[in-house]
């Protein structure tokens, strides 16, 4: 049995349409007129426990909606979810003791108390066995580094100090299931690197079901294994990253360093030329149309190869070509 379930979820918002200068204003008050807004509309998938799985799309597109649906802060407009067994708006508290979650710039430490105060407190509030918090504590403290923070204040943290403290926070009590919401904004690449590891550990080792929402597909590339994508509040694919990335990242970019040109390429069979100078020739094919082979031999009736550069395409670089229309999923 799946640990979410998802069935035809639906989320709306009642907005009202404001009118500019006094006389809009007390229209508004007395008799306002409202638009409705669908942030999400009609969505269904399954995680099975132990996945992870990013969550991803443009601004707008519904991913932080369904997170807070799926954590119970929003009701949905219509739609089924269950989590863990639980409807997540209706019993909030019990659904709260199952999951852990980070939200951005949103903290759940004490602003003013040091770190490992904070830490008790929320060994009091899930009331995790003594025996568990001082393994997790120690495990943690040493895979993200806390040793020096956790007598310090948490106003007094830099934003990575205290994102790696979050995370700890959120992982203490053990959670089944932790939803991270921009888990890595701001942080430099050691810091991203360290909490990306701790997640895949954790993972593998307690079977912790993560859903990760983000902007920085590194995390996606580094900590998932499955996708789904939403695009205007509906799914456009969920399934495997590997097969994503072949179905979907099939064109290669490949930069040829050159000498003695002979005149300017206008014109590839079945290539882009994305830039050219006297030096180089970048180009872009599609792996079912060409290969490599095929535009070296024609790109050396121009000119000298002495090296080639190839970068498969990635998958930032996939979803931008997918909000292009580019491709169509």
């Amino acid at each position: 049995m799946p640990i979410i379930e998802v069935k035809d979820l639906v989320k709306t918002y009642k907005i009202i349409e404001k009118e500019d200068g006094i006389k809009g204003y007390f229209k508004n008050l007395i008799k306002p007129k409202y638009n409705y807004v669908t942030a999400v509309n009609g969505i269904n998938f399954n995680i099975e426990e132990g996945e992870l799985v990013g969550y991803i799309g443009e601004n707008g597109a519904g991913k932080s909606t369904t997170i807070k649906m799926l954590t119970g802060l929003l009701t949905p407009t219509s739609g089924k979810i269950l989590a863990n067994g639980i409807v997540p708006n209706e019993k909030r508290i019990e659904n709260n003791k199952n999951i852990g979650a980070v939200f951005g710039q949103k903290t759940q430490l004490w602003w003013d108390l040091p770190v490992i105060e904070s830490f008790r407190l929320i060994k009091k509030m899930y009331k995790i066995p003594e025996n568990e918090y001082r393994k997790n504590l120690k495990r943690f403290t040493d895979i993200l580094d806390l040793g020096d923070l956790l007598e310090k204040q948490v106003k007094n943290l830099s934003l990575g100090q205290k994102m790696r403290c979050e995370i700890a926070a959120t992982f203490l009590h053990s959670p089944k299931i932790v939803y991270l919401d921009e888990p890595t904004i701001g942080l430099d690449v050691f810091v991203k690197e360290n909490i990306r590891k701790f997640i895949k550990d954790i993972n593998k080792e307690k079977k912790t079901t993560v859903i990760l929402t983000t902007h920085d597909l590194n995390d996606i590339e580094d900590v998932c294994d499955r996708i789904i994508l939403l695009d205007k509040g509906q799914i456009i694919y969920d399934g495997e990253k590997q097969k994503f990335k072949d179905t979907y990242g099939k064109y290669v970019i490949a930069e040829f360093i050159i000498n003695s040109k002979k005149k300017n390429i206008s014109n590839l069979d079945n290539a882009i030329i994305l830039e050219e100078n006297e030096k180089s020739l970048k180009v872009k094919f599609m792996h079912d149309e060409t290969t490599i082979i095929k535009l070296m031999n024609e790109i050396s009736t121009y000119c000298i190869i002495d090296d080639i550069h190839i970068k498969e395409a990635e998958l930032e670089d996939i979803l931008k070509e997918i909000y292009k229309g580019v491709h169509k999923c």
